[in-house]
């Protein structure tokens, strides 16, 4: 098949799955996705940041054993290492995968961040997630349209990098349904919480969100920099990541 067909027979299959599980509510569509439309070729990436428990609650609700995707940068904070353990035996999930990036590009991004985090990001988490999403037809993740830029709109069915469909089952919550998924079901909270962070990514390009800020303003700030470029379309080094 050549790529312009891939592609069309990609389009139409997300025509398709929008069309017949696009207004299904969270768990109905972990079900449907997770179960029947991509059985054994599923994951979910997830930074084990400030919300994301309540993505792999609802996951772990579903299918326990649904392989979990954690990028391990080499520039966490500790406290998300520690939060990912306590998460993982509290949700009782089975198959936690941890990526990190290749040694040779540590090394290379020693201090990148300062002067080009869009490179370090390349490195660092774009360049080892396509590594480890490979054999995968379908990604899901914890993105939020409140979270604003370009999650404002986001369907809840997308076509990612390489023709894999990303699917975003908390698109359409706001942030307060997130507060009271953590009360109801009385979620853990990272610890940085309590401090002020809500976005959580690597340590060097993360600071807490004063009030009114929106949750992501604490990355990259000041950058001109809002995405780290593991959503974006492809996976290419000069793709604006």
């Amino acid at each position: 098949m050549t790529a312009e067909a891939k592609q069309t027979s990609a389009a139409a299959r997300l025509d398709a799955l929008r069309h017949a599980y696009g207004d299904l509510g969270s768990v109905e569509l972990l079900q449907a996705l997770i179960a029947k439309e991509f059985p054994g070729s599923i994951a979910v990436t997830s930074s084990f940041g400030a919300e994301s428990a309540v993505l792999l609650d609802l996951v772990a609700q579903v299918a326990p054993d649904t392989p979990i995707l954690f990028l391990d940068t080499d520039a966490l904070f500790d406290e998300t290492i520690a939060y990912r353990e306590k998460l993982v035996r509290r949700l009782g999930l089975t198959d936690i995968r941890i990526i990190r990036p290749r040694l040779k590009d540590v090394q290379a991004t020693e201090d990148v961040w300062r002067t080009d985090p869009d490179r370090c990001c390349y490195l660092r988490k774009v360049v080892p997630l396509e590594r480890a999403t490979a054999g995968f037809a379908a990604l899901i993740d914890g993105r939020k349209g409140f979270h604003g830029g370009e999650r404002a709109n986001l369907p809840t069915i997308t076509l990612g990098a390489n023709g894999v469909f990303k699917v975003s089952p908390l698109v359409r919550w706001t942030e307060q349904e997130i507060e009271q998924a953590f009360t109801e079901r009385k979620l853990p909270r990272h610890p940085l919480v309590a401090q002020g962070y809500r976005s959580i990514g690597c340590w060097p390009c993360t600071r807490p969100t004063a009030p009114g800020e929106s949750p992501r303003a604490g990355r990259w700030a000041g950058r001109g920099k809002s995405e780290c470029g593991i959503h974006s379309n492809t996976f290419s080094e000069g793709s604006g990541i």
